[in-house]
Formats: structure tokens, C-alpha cells, sequence
């Protein structure tokens, strides 16, 4: 089917109610995998010079979904189907949550971009864990992106991310802990260095399973370096970089609430990729604490750009939407063909070569 075609009727939708209407369709996987496992064949692209092992995990291509695709872990083995090697589900709360009001989430298509302020509105805990339990283990890596609940006061917001580790460590493969969020109150003011530190130490003593932490854009480069040199100090396995901006700058938008993703993130993604990537390599930790860069990844030539200036993974939801599900492959592909064209073997060769 030619997205391009069906992209208008779908804009006339509200976006919230389409995004329902794709994990309905998602949701059938289960129902007829024989059909859809045929239509994997041209989506899903494997080869030896995209696959990974990183944390004991393997990774058939760098490409995941990001974290607000699946709140709620209905579509997590439909992931193979649209291209990815790998994904998140979330955000989960130990507590179900509705989320902020409606409307909360509107397309800019002009600039490609579009702007969310859903509040971590998932089904909770428990639910959601008995459903991953039903699919685990996944055919690619799956970890669990944990926020805390609304309520939750900010001196308590730990208690709630140790419950989340502890329901669900039998039913993910990793969890990246997001306290970076704009649309919980307070829960960025949890990104500071002494915080940081205890709350992924005590979380690391929890669990075997890797912990990683996603940051804000919006973040000074001094803050970052002190909450990442912070953070593996407490044990992080990786950085996410990063979640969505409240840069209201990036685009001439006329809401001045919630975070902007797409496009208009892709450069302040991508410094704050470079930046972090430096200061690992400075420290000859690049390899040991892998980075995964997410923010405005819309192209083969993009996330090329993300490998070799330090990501080893890369994530996406936004271009989806304008870019339809062919995007995945076609980024696939086009680090296949740049991978062989400057002479690399493996991704893992490329990460980091052009800092």
C-alpha cells in the first residue's frame, strides 16, 4: 500500500484516534502471523553487519522503536513486522494513570513534527506485566520504559521506580528509566547528579537486567556530563538521548505545553549525542556504556550520521507517522550500503569513527 496515498485520509483523523486505529491493526498479529510474516520479509532487514550483542542481548538491526509507540504492550510482537530490531513499551506507572487532558497531542506535518502532552497514560503494573508475560521471551529485545505516577510526590518517586523493576524483570530485557519526561510535574527536576546516582544504584542492586537512563534535550551540557559521570557511577549499562523538547523555539508552534518530536528535535538530538559520545570516549567508556539516539532520526543518511558520531542503537516513532512504515527498512538499508561504502564490516566498527 502507498502510504503517501492514504496519508491525507489519515491527517483528518485526530491523532490520538489514529494511533488507536494502528494498534488495533497491530494488535491482530497474533490472529493471522502466517500472512504477516510474509509481509515481514520485505520490512524486517537482517544482516551480519547490522547485528549487535550488546548486554547479552542480541540485536538483529539497530533500528527500535521508541518508548509512547506501545503505552501499553499490546503491540510489542507486531515490532518485527514494521522493521525494528528492537523496541520499548511505555511509559509504565506502578498505578494505571489516564494521563493528562484531552486533547493532548496535535501534527505538524509542515514541519513534520508533532507535539504530545500525553502524561505517562498507560494500564498500569500490573496489567500490563501479565500481558508481556504471555509473549516473553520476545524474537527481539524488549525493554520496559518505567516513569513514576502523577501523584507520586518527587522525595518519593524512587519507591515507584523500584516497584517497576520488581514486577517486571521476568518480562523485559531491559528497562530505561525516564525521569526526563516534560509532562509529569517535577519529574525532571529528578535529573540532577546526587539523585541520579541513588536512583540507579539502588535500582542496579534490584535486578540483573541492564538499567538505562533516557535525558532531557533541554538539559546544559555541563548538568549532562555531571549526570552521566553520576549515573554510571550507580551502574548505568546506557544513555538514551533523548526525550522530546520543551524548546518551544525549535518550530513556530502555538502550544506552549508538552514536548515537540520529529524534525525540529533532530539537531538538538544530535549535539547532545555528540556531546555525551565525546565525553565517553574521553574517558574510554564509549564502548562499555552503549548510547541509543533518538529525536528526529527520519532518514538512512541521519542515522548513519547518529553511528558514526557515537550511537550504537538507534530509536524512532514520529517519522512513522510521516514517513509511513517503510522508513525503518529504508534506514536499514541505507546503513547497509554506507557501512560498505567507508569500508566497516560491522556497525560496531563505525560508532564513534567520525568523533
Amino acid at each position: 500500500m502507498d502510504f503517501e496515498k492514504i496519508k491525507p485520509w489519515i491527517y483528518k483523523l485526530n491523532p490520538e484516534f489514529a494511533h488507536t486505529l494502528t494498534e488495533t491493526v497491530l494488535k491482530s498479529y497474533k490472529y493471522c502471523p502466517l500472512f504477516l510474516e510474509w509481509l515481514k520479509k520485505d520490512t524486517f532487514i537482517t544482516d551480519l553487519s547490522l547485528e549487535q550483542h550488546l548486554w547479552g542481548l542480541k540485536f538483529p538491526n539497530p533500528v527500535g522503536v521508541a518508548g509512547g509507540f506501545d503505552k501499553n504492550g499490546t503491540m510489542v510482537e507486531s515490532f518485527p513486522l514494521l522493521g525494528f530490531g528492537w523496541g520499548e513499551v511505555g511509559a509504565i506507572t506502578p498505578k494505571p494513570q489516564f494521563g493528562n487532558p484531552k486533547p493532548r497531542v496535535w501534527r505538524f506535518p509542515e514541519w513534520e513534527a508533532v507535539q504530545n502532552s500525553f502524561g505517562f497514560n498507560n494500564q498500569g503494573l500490573e496489567r500490563i506485566s501479565n500481558r508481556l508475560k504471555k509473549s516473553y521471551p520476545f524474537k527481539v529485545p524488549i525493554g520496559a520504559n518505567i516513569g513514576k505516577n502523577k501523584t507520586t510526590p518527587p522525595h518519593q518517586a524512587i519507591i515507584d521506580y523500584k516497584i517497576l523493576v520488581k514486577g517486571l524483570e521476568e518480562v523485559v530485557d531491559f528497562f530505561v528509566v525516564n525521569i526526563s519526561s516534560p509532562n509529569t510535574p517535577g519529574l525532571r527536576t529528578l535529573l540532577n547528579p546526587q539523585f541520579v546516582e541513588k536512583l540507579i544504584g539502588e535500582l542496579s542492586q534490584l535486578t540483573s537486567r541492564p538499567i538505562l537512563l533516557k535525558l532531557s534535550p533541554d538539559m546544559e551540557f555541563n548538568t549532562v556530563e555531571q549526570v552521566v559521570a553520576e549515573a554510571i557511577r550507580g551502574g548505568v549499562k546506557g544513555i538514551v538521548l533523548t526525550n522530546t523538547t520543551t524548546d518551544y523555539s525549535v518550530m513556530p508552534t502555538p502550544i506552549k505545553r508538552g514536548g515537540i518530536s520529529g524534525r525540529p528535535l533532530q539537531q538538538k538530538s544530535f549535539q547532545m549525542l555528540k556531546f555525551v559520545a565525546t565525553f565517553l570516549k574521553r574517558e574510554e567508556l564509549l564502548k562499555q556504556i552503549p548510547l541509543i539516539s533518538v529525536g528526529g532520526i527520519d532518514s538512512p543518511e541521519e542515522g548513519y550520521r547518529r553511528i558514526i558520531h557515537g550511537a550504537s542503537l538507534l530509536q524512532l516513532y514520529t517519522p512513522l507517522i510521516f514517513k509511513g512504515p517503510k522508513i525503518v527498512a529504508q534506514i536499514n538499508r541505507g546503513i547497509i550500503e554506507r557501512l560498505e561504502r567507508d569500508k566497516f564490516k560491522t556497525i560496531g566498527e563505525a560508532v564513534g569513527a567520525n568523533l
